[in-house]
This record gives structure tokens, sequence and C-alpha cells, in this order.
């Protein structure tokens, strides 16, 4: 049997910066909600305000809420367009020219 033979370069594996932002995310979503629910009087004091939430409290809560996930999903793509622009600009063996986020 022969070995195949590679053809064209290899390039080192991209990053995954989209997987490493929401896994921050989560991780740090999951370490909050151990730490409040981890003392007895810490969840009932949780629980007491979540009984005398206020329909706008709830609607300023999922507002805020789609923010932040509307904020962590741009700043992935704006990573994610600029590891994309520096890969092309390495591939081309030039300078990145301007701003990587345009």
């Amino acid at each position: 049997m022969s070995t195949p033979t590679a053809t064209e370069p290899t390039t080192a594996p991209r990053t995954r910066w989209a997987a490493i932002i929401w896994g921050l995310l989560f991780a740090a979503i999951a370490a909050l909600a151990l730490g409040q629910l981890a003392d007895a009087t810490r969840r009932e004091t949780i629980a007491d305000a979540l009984l005398t939430t206020t329909p706008t409290t709830i609607t300023a809560i999922i507002l805020l809420t789609a923010g932040v996930l509307l904020l962590v999903g741009g700043a992935a793509g704006l990573i994610r367009r600029a590891q994309r622009k520096l890969a092309a600009a390495s591939d081309d063996g030039r300078e990145v020219p301007g701003p990587l986020a345009e």
C-alpha cells in the first residue's frame, strides 16, 4: 500500500471562537446559578422575588435576555469575520489593510 501524498499545503485548524464565547457565557450562568442556589436563605430570597414579579418586570427581563443573546451572537460573528479576514490575508501573503471589522 502506498500512502497518499498531499497536493495542497495543510493549514492550521481554526479556533472555534463562537463555541468558546457561548461556552463561557453558559459556564458563567451555571456558576452564578450554583452560587445562588447553594444556600437555603438565598433560595428563599429568589423564590420570594420570583413570586412578586410584575408583568412589566418579566417583560424587561425577557428583553434584556434577548439583548444579551444578540450581543453575544454579534460578538462571535465579529470575531469570526476578523478570523476569516486574517486567514485570507495570510493565505495571500499580504498585510491586513485597515480595521478587521469593517
